[in-house]
């Protein structure tokens, strides 16, 4: 088994050769730090926008190292997040407006791969989060109608036998299903894009950390930046940048991937529509069946390191890798006999309110985009939109979505920090013990959701 090395999908295509890093001062229409799917969408929607505006990204390792290359390649432009948060600061009306237009960007980013001959082994699909004891499919049917509600109408329910005509996972009672989605090879499309935004002129600065920046600089070991719009896009790693310790959590995120398995194991599997599939479990998974048949299992590991600290090459520790290889074998029973090929982790961005938002302050020329919570395939791309449009200056439909400029308090200082989201993961797996031993919901997740106000 590998372990880290980025991701399993970089050892698909091997590591990107790395652009220079800055070479001294310098000037900018518009710098972005950052060159993952926010900060490489932004700067593709402002060369769109206007050709001859001067872009520059800065990158601490190369395009694509965070979480763009290690994600679980699920495009499917859902609303993952609390709608009551968004409506303390915004309306029924304005919130509905969000979720449509979160829906939207399955087919932009595929619009744009398309147009562009991004090749990311995307494939349209249906999004499958399976219920497996009683108190799952009571959060399922709750879930169902809740989004519904919302405008979601690519959502519905599947009984126990739609499910099983679909994929054989033991015990599952249904599924919720969000048509529409897609899956993806994450690291493919990270430096498809990265090679776009390179050919429309935006110049790429790798190994280049930020140090410091404030309105019309940015500072680093190489050299400085002036620009009068400077645009955060750092996800997961904004907690490394000065001043920006407690804006969001890196919450870690881990994943494995099988060998690819052979057809008679996938003929007792099923899973032909590859479609992406997660549970209703409180400490949950995401899957996927990969281009060359392979299945790739992420989930939670070790949540969060004291400090706000983040890795860097990606390696879990064993017992992550045990957890997410049993929850492989308890949903695909058929795979246990074969090996476990790669093992990787990296860090999301989470804000203290658990709801992604994008800003700009006209005044100072400062912006950022992210938290995004786990669903930054699809979200970076509507951010990326949303921060090229008040960039420049646009009043558009994009622009008065209520995720922009929200108010969002810290996070706490530690220990607070690392006791409350270890302290709300236990809690969660806890409940799933309970959930799976009895049948019934389990209050000890709501106790967790409380820890950190989820």
């Amino acid at each position: 088994m590998r372990k880290g090395e980025i991701s399993f999908w970089y050892a698909d295509i091997g590591l990107p050769p790395r652009r220079p890093a800055l070479a001294g001062d310098t000037t900018a229409d518009v710098c972005i730090i950052g060159a993952g799917y926010t900060g490489l969408w932004t700067a593709y929607y402002l060369k769109k926008a206007n050709p001859a505006l001067n872009v520059l990204v800065l990158e601490r390792e190369f395009a694509g190292f965070g979480a763009s290359g290690r994600n679980g390649g699920w495009l499917t432009g859902g609303f993952a997040w609390n709608h009551d948060t968004y409506l303390r600061q915004s309306s029924p009306a304005a919130l509905r407006a969000l979720v449509q237009a979160m829906e939207g960007t399955v087919d932009e980013v595929i619009r744009v791969t398309e147009a562009e001959g991004i090749e990311a082994d995307i494939l349209r699909t249906d999004e499958l989060m399976v219920a497996t004891n009683p108190a799952q499919l009571s959060r399922l049917k709750a879930e169902v109608t809740h989004r519904q509600r919302w405008g979601e109408t690519r959502v519905s329910a599947l009984n126990k036998k739609e499910i099983s005509d679909r994929v054989a996972i033991p015990g599952a009672l249904g599924a919720m299903v969000i048509g529409g989605v897609a899956r993806v090879q994450p690291a493919k499309l990270v430096q498809g894009l990265a090679r776009v935004v390179a050919a429309l002129g935006v110049r790429i600065a790798e190994d280049t950390p930020v140090t410091a920046y404030a309105p019309g600089s940015v500072e680093t070991p190489h050299g400085s930046v002036t620009a009068p719009v400077i645009l955060r896009c750092t996800e997961g790693f904004t907690a490394d940048l000065p001043g920006h310790h407690r804006d969001w959590l890196p919450l870690n995120s881990a994943q494995i991937v099988t060998a690819p398995l052979p057809p008679e194991t996938w003929a007792k599997i099923g899973w032909q529509g590859h479609e992406i599939i997660g549970d209703f479990a409180n400490a949950y998974c995401y899957c996927q069946r990969t281009r060359e048949g392979r299945i790739a299992v992420g989930g939670r590991g070790v949540p969060y390191r004291f400090g706000s600290r983040t890795d860097t090459g990606g390696a879990p520790g064993d017992e992550t890798i045990r957890r997410l290889t049993a929850i492989l074998h308890r949903h695909f029973p058929d795979a246990a006999r074969h090996p476990i090929d790669h093992a990787w982790c990296g860090v999301l961005g989470v804000p203290r309110d658990w709801c992604a938002s994008v800003g700009f302050a006209r005044e100072t020329g400062l912006g950022f985009a992210g938290g995004y919570v786990g669903v930054g395939v699809s979200t970076s791309n509507l951010a990326g939109r949303t921060l090229a449009d008040l960039a420049l200056g646009r009043e558009t439909d994009l622009t008065a979505l209520p995720w922009v400029n929200r108010k969002v308090r810290r996070w706490e200082p530690e220990p607070l920090r690392w006791l409350g989201v270890h302290g709300m993961y236990a809690l969660y797996a806890l409940a799933d013990k309970r959930e799976t031993r009895t049948g019934r919901a389990s209050r000890l997740a709501a106790i967790g959701n409380v820890l950190t106000g989820r």
